[in-house]
């Protein structure tokens, strides 16, 4: 299993080898919820769309990281969060995938 991330700008800590529905990078505002986004996503979407929706977002922050912040530039805080999260998102894609029935 991978080693824990801990992050401290914002306080974060997680253990990487847990299931990526089982916690939030960057805050609780989705962990608040009864129902999680992505579950809502994917119970709406094929799985073909859920896993290009997991993995654009993979995409989104490993090409914004060290880029957001101030024009000054970003803080390694704020691109170590950026990682983290393409992180989670390729966590729950890589279990899209293997929640997927083996073809017969």
């Amino acid at each position: 299993p991978d080693p824990p991330l801990t992050f401290h700008p914002g306080g974060l800590v997680c253990k990487m080898s847990e299931p990526a529905a089982s916690y939030q990078v960057g805050g609780d505002h989705y962990a608040r919820l009864k129902i999680q986004p992505w579950e809502a996503m994917q119970a709406w979407m094929t799985p073909e769309e859920f896993r290009g929706f997991l993995r654009g977002n993979v995409l989104k922050y490993m090409a914004r990281a060290g880029t957001k912040g101030s024009s000054a530039g970003a803080t390694a805080g704020q691109a170590v969060e950026d990682y983290a999260k393409a992180r989670h998102y390729l966590s729950r894609l890589i279990a899209a995938y293997a929640e997927e029935p083996a073809p017969e």
